[in-house]
């Protein structure tokens, strides 16, 4: 992808010339001269290097999944009887679906979705603590209840992946694990090249050595748009200014498959999220938290733009998402390459999918305030230079053309749904599974 880094990977090495007097004064010369350039291309080593490696294992910023064990709840006989049961199609014809990060929120939504067209699903999660996991562990068992069998294990397991697709041919991989939030990667930057960049080319590393390969969809993110001022954010536009490392994580993401499609022959189809909501939603996300900070009473914070203006953003409804995913898992061809060799061009596809209707966030409070009954608290403040942009606004003609892509659901609507999730799941109640 982009990258801002122009520095060679390695050195060369420094050969004097064999004329002594001048071999020793052209040496000397360039090491003064380098010694500035060598201490600069150390600390970058460090500190990629430090970004590759997980992080220590401190309450604050420890490795978030601890999967290190997990290699040993795979394996045996009854484990492969569960895993084909659940990627096995119901319906004559259906999908043979992998879904990464199906306990997380669009990932249960479109696992359940595929599964109830008959579509075989098999979902694979690590069950990070980045936020709750007893929400996730609750969105398991909707799965469960469902007929999806999830595989605890993490992208980043080589022998796990190919574990699994040797015991399923998948048809199809939705990509969806990744590590999530703007604001996060300022205090935990390892995690998301650890998931986004290197658990991403782990799986298509699997996937383009599997015979057949499946069709691969993946998340990408409408951060990677970043600092572009041009709106409605077009598919065509610049995405070489990220605000964020999350956003420029996801923006690496969309050259590595570019490399993975045109090498080996990998069909892919790239979809940026524009700020999902909804039921089972994630709760680092301001329409979440605002709702559980209203309730309790606590001074929520709103953020303004440099000119006094409001943060606005595209918030699209989850069933609207789920919409897209399947169009473009529906729509994807096959993949023409073969045990990791390419033998034609393969279909590569990039899609906006928003609700085209960018709301101010102090509208979105208003209407959590009617919904909830409750004045909010708020505190306004300048939007802080931690990777959050002002507005968000998706064209979405390519995706309403090529998958059929027509989201339907307003702000107030999905919001009414959502609330009324939110307090039957966290009241206590017995109905905390409802759908």
């Amino acid at each position: 992808m982009s990258h801002l880094d122009d520095l060679p990977s390695t050195p060369g090495k420094y050969k004097p010339d064999k004329a002594l007097p001048y071999g020793i004064l052209h040496h000397h010369r360039y090491l003064r001269l380098s010694k500035p350039t060598l201490w600069a291309s150390l600390f970058l080593a460090l500190f990629l290097f430090y970004l590759l490696l997980s992080s220590p294992p401190t309450p604050s910023r420890r490795n978030l999944n601890d999967s290190s064990s997990l290699s040993a709840k795979y394996g045996g006989s009854q484990w492969e009887k569960q895993v084909r049961k659940s990627a096995h199609p119901r319906s004559r014809g259906g999908l043979t679906v992998l879904v990464t990060g199906a306990a997380g929120f669009v990932g249960t939504h479109v696992s359940i979705a595929l599964r109830r067209r008959g579509d075989g699903v098999l979902g694979l999660d690590n069950f990070n603590r980045y936020y709750d996991p007893k929400l996730k562990r609750a969105r398991q068992g909707l799965l469960e209840r469902s007929g999806v069998f999830v595989v605890e294990g993490d992208i980043n397991d080589a022998v796990l992946l190919k574990k699994l697709f040797d015991v399923v041919l998948f048809t199809h991989v939705m990509h969806l694990a990744a590590q999530a939030g703007v604001r996060y990667a300022m205090q935990n930057p390892g995690s998301y090249v650890n998931s986004n960049i290197a658990g991403f080319v782990n799986l298509l590393e699997v996937s383009k050595a599997a015979n057949p390969q499946p069709a691969v969809v993946w998340a990408s993110s409408s951060s990677v748009y970043g600092l572009n001022k041009k709106v409605p954010f077009s598919e065509k536009d610049r995405t070489d200014h990220p605000a964020s490392l999350y956003a420029a994580t996801k923006k690496a993401g969309e050259g590595i498959a570019h490399t993975y499609n045109h090498i080996y022959g990998l069909s892919l189809t790239g979809l940026r999220f524009f700020t999902v909501y909804g039921p089972w939603g994630r709760p680092d996300m301001a329409y979440f938290f605002f709702t559980k900070d209203i309730l309790k009473g606590k001074t929520i914070t709103v953020f303004e733009s440099p000119d006094k203006g409001s943060v606005a953003r595209d918030f699209t409804y989850i069933d609207d998402i789920v919409k897209g995913c399947l169009g473009a898992l529906d729509t994807a061809e096959k993949s023409t390459g073969s045990g990791g060799k390419k033998k034609g061009p393969a279909m590569f596809r990039i899609y906006n999918l928003g609700n085209t209707s960018p709301v101010p966030v102090t509208k979105l409070v208003k209407i959590l305030e009617k919904l909830l009954k409750m004045k909010a608290k708020k505190k306004v403040m300048p939007l802080p230079r931690n990777g959050d942009v002002e507005f968000t606004h998706a064209n979405i003609t390519l995706a309403q053309s090529e998958i059929g892509y027509k989201p339907a659901v307003d702000l107030e609507t999905g919001l009414k749904k959502f609330v009324k999730w939110y307090m039957g799941f966290y009241s206590g109640s017995k109905k905390k599974s409802s759908w």
